[in-house]
């Protein structure tokens, strides 16, 4: 069993979130043996508030422009058999790192991450990601453990088997998501990706529209330039993450026509707007309430307060398929006939702001 971990944290301009992340690490229950802060050429306090937690620091002498190059920038330093990757916002479970090490049992596990969910609710945006998490991480994503096939391990809380790592050459650097490209590349090798349910991790998420537009532009380009990349090697060899794949864009291009249905519906059967509309509402509800209903009972979550997350949902769904729709018209059309560079500079979600106290 292989038990001795490093945690790597890229950081830039991280001092108010840093410490609830540092913390969180030096309370685990499995403890790592080495905590690598990458101080990303920082223009606050990031490098003394991870020396005064104990981090040691590296701090590259000009920005490296994305999480993957300052995370590669530790990986020379790193002493335990596996490393675990921490966003800087980033809060774990005290037992989260005991969790997952089991799962590095097997030696063909590579990589494995466990349940990330919202570390506040403040916003509209925030309450509306509080709901996709619940319904991703307790529907979607132990479908595809069961399958053998996890679409992605989520780069904010990840643990990958450093001496694969370091042979693959470090954390994908090809495309603007690290984690989807590298739980990609190990399945494609024939190797194993695992989520792991138990191990939770609290996120901050983005707080406003305008972060919100750009995460989600970098996370709907960076699906799409690895569809771009893995698709062929992906239907030969790893038939069941395709189906996932595939899934996942048909849901892109045909929400367009979910959406429109009342309209539809009145324009072509004559059904009046009111009926169409709620038949549109309990079709909705009847998909999402199910699964949302059993994540808020797994996760001992007041069921008023989810159902008054609920609608804010359809917003952030909106900001969503907007980026999704310009990521393959951009990175599956445009990049593939040389009329574009696609999404190239990685910008961060969220905005500096206020001390971030881990959560209760």
């Amino acid at each position: 069993m292989h038990g001795r971990v490093t945690v790597i944290v890229p950081a830039h301009n991280e001092e108010a979130g840093l410490p609830a992340t540092l913390e969180s690490i030096r309370a685990q229950t499995h403890p790592p043996v080495q905590v690598i802060v990458v101080d990303d050429a920082s223009q606050d306090r990031t490098g003394d508030v991870a020396r005064r937690h104990g981090a040691q620091v590296l701090r590259p002498p000009a920005n490296l422009g994305s999480k993957a190059k300052a995370q590669n920038h530790a990986l020379a330093h790193c002493e335990g058999d596996l490393v675990l990757a921490v966003d800087a916002d980033t809060v774990l479970a005290p037992d989260y790192i005991e969790r997952l090490v089991p799962a590095f049992d097997a030696p063909e596990v590579l990589v494995a991450a466990g349940n990330v969910q919202t570390r506040f609710a403040r916003t509209v945006w925030e309450r509306g990601r509080s709901v996709e998490y619940l319904f991703g991480f307790h529907w979607h994503r132990p479908i595809q453990e069961r399958a053998g096939s996890p679409m992605v391990c989520s780069g904010c809380c990840s643990v990958f088997r450093r001496d694969a790592l370091v042979a693959a050459g470090g954390f994908p650097e090809r495309t603007i998501v690290e984690d989807m490209d590298y739980s990609w590349q190990v399945q494609i090798d024939g190797h194993r990706a695992r989520y792991v349910s138990g191990a939770v991790a609290w996120a901050a998420d983005p707080e406003t529209l305008l972060y919100l537009r750009k995460q989600l532009w970098r996370w709907m380009a960076g699906f799409c330039q690895n569809i771009r990349i893995h698709a062929a090697d992906l239907v030969v060899r790893k038939p069941m993450l395709a189906v996932w794949v595939l899934l996942a864009l048909t849901e892109i291009l045909i929400a367009p026509l979910w959406w429109a249905t009342p309209v539809l519906l009145t324009l072509a059967w004559d059904e009046p707007l009111p009926r169409a509309l709620a038949w549109w509402v309990g079709g909705e509800l009847a998909l999402t309430l199910p699964p949302l209903l059993y994540a808020t009972h797994k996760r001992g979550l007041r069921l008023r307060k989810v159902l008054t997350d609920l609608p804010c949902v359809y917003p952030t769904r909106i900001v969503n398929l907007w980026y999704a729709w310009k990521a393959v018209l951009v990175e599956l059309v445009l990049v593939p006939l040389r009329l574009s560079r696609g999404l190239t500079v990685y910008e961060k979600g969220r905005a500096p702001g206020p001390a971030l106290a881990a959560p209760a």
